[in-house]
Parts: C-alpha cells; sequence; structure tokens
C-alpha cells in the first residue's frame, strides 16, 4: 500500500480565518492596518515565524527582529488560544482519509505548524484514528520545502520512501516532494499565490473525494 502524506492548512482543513484573527490583533498592537481573509490565505504555508514576516512586509514593512521575534510570540499564543473557532475540515477531506486508512495505506499529516498545534487540530476534529503519523514543525527539523519532515512522517508512520506520496495545495508541497525525489499531487481551492495548475505537480485534483482513483496512476 502507498504511504500518503497529507498536507494540513489549504488541503485538510481551512484554517485561514482563524488565522487572520489573531494575526490582526498583532498588527493592530503594531499599529499596523490588518489584512483580510484572502490575504492570510497568500501568507500560510512556511510556518508561523515566516506568516508574521510576510505579513508585516505586506503592512509597512518588517521591523527588526528582536521586536519581529516578539510579534511571532503573540501570534503564537494567540492562534493557541483560538485554533477552531472558525476554522473547519475541508469538504471530502475526512471522508477520504479515513477510507485510505481503512484500505491499509499508511497515512500522516505534515505541517509547518507548530507540532502540538498541528496534533490539536488533528485531534479536535476527530482526524487522528485515521493517521499513522502527525508531524508539524519541530525545532531540529527544517521546514518544508526541505524534506526533512516528510522523512520523520514516513518513519513514525512504518512507511517507506519508495511509494510515498504528497499530496499539498501549494508550491511548498512540491518543493518538499522533489527534495524527497517522490511524486506529489495538489488539491485546487488551496493556499497558493498562483494558480495550481503551473507549480508542477505530478497531478491535480479538484478535491480529495477524487483522491482514491488519482492514485491508482502512481501503482
Amino acid at each position: 500500500m502507498q504511504s500518503l502524506l497529507f498536507d494540513l492548512d489549504g488541503t485538510l482543513i481551512e484554517s485561514a480565518p482563524d488565522i487572520a484573527n489573531a494575526l490582526n490583533i498583532v498588527l493592530k498592537e503594531a499599529n499596523r492596518p490588518t489584512v483580510t481573509v484572502d490575504e492570510t490565505r497568500l501568507l500560510i504555508g512556511e510556518g508561523v515565524a515566516r506568516l508574521v514576516e510576510k505579513a508585516f512586509a505586506m503592512r509597512g514593512g518588517v521591523p527588526e527582529a528582536p521586536v519581529l521575534a516578539v510579534h511571532v510570540a503573540r501570534m503564537n499564543k494567540l492562534y493557541d488560544a483560538a485554533l477552531t473557532v472558525e476554522t473547519f475540515v475541508i469538504p471530502h477531506a475526512k471522508e477520504a482519509v479515513a477510507a485510505l486508512f481503512a484500505a491499509g495505506h499508511r497515512t500522516a499529516v505534515v505541517s509547518n505548524k507548530p507540532g502540538f498545534l498541528t496534533e490539536q487540530i488533528v485531534n479536535h476534529f476527530g482526524l487522528t484514528p485515521h493517521f499513522h503519523a502527525v508531524q508539524g514543525a519541530e525545532d531540529h527539523l527544517p521546514k518544508k520545502p526541505a524534506p526533512d519532515m516528510l522523512f520523520a512522517a514516513l518513519e513514525k508512520s512504518g512507511g517507506t520512501r519508495e511509494n510515498a506520496i504528497m499530496i499539498g495545495d501549494s508550491a511548498i508541497d512540491v518543493a518538499a516532494a522533489r527534495n524527497a525525489k517522490m511524486p506529489v499531487i495538489l488539491v485546487r481551492g488551496g493556499y497558493t499565490t498562483a494558480p495550481v495548475e503551473t507549480l508542477g505537480a505530478d497531478l491535480v485534483i479538484d478535491h480529495l473525494g477524487h483522491l482514491h482513483d488519482a492514485l491508482q496512476r502512481f501503482k
């Protein structure tokens, strides 16, 4: 059976509203203009620190590193306190993952979101029973697009690199898969600044309900 590595934000869950809410508190406290949910969607994917940095760049410029670090810490605290207020599971995602897990595939989440937050969200939405492993960001692992988190998720889930496939929504997921030398499937409607068809994935699907059939192409 295939080893399936799923991105979280924009692939399994729509988290932009809660991220925007926390981010806008940080921006207001710094006397910067706020961002919309759609603008926030363009910032997601590289972890919290990069998200805050890109938001400040969008709204007047990035502060000095010590000041930015304070804003990042504040963002982490705010978001940790309100992870799932407006966040929801993307249609077809839970059913697709559950079916693939039940069929015997090795399934794992791989997210640049901090590990403890990733685990909380996956558990909150009842997704934990459908994954063999949940791999969030850890201090000792370079984030995607480096391949390290993908390899760590495979080790935790009992999967193998030879039959692994990355499923995501962004250029970061494509780059991570390429760096890990594995195929990648992208889902439309996620967090990307460019048309999903231009990102270089092996296959693009409309939603995760199509994933089962799509996987047949990689056997």
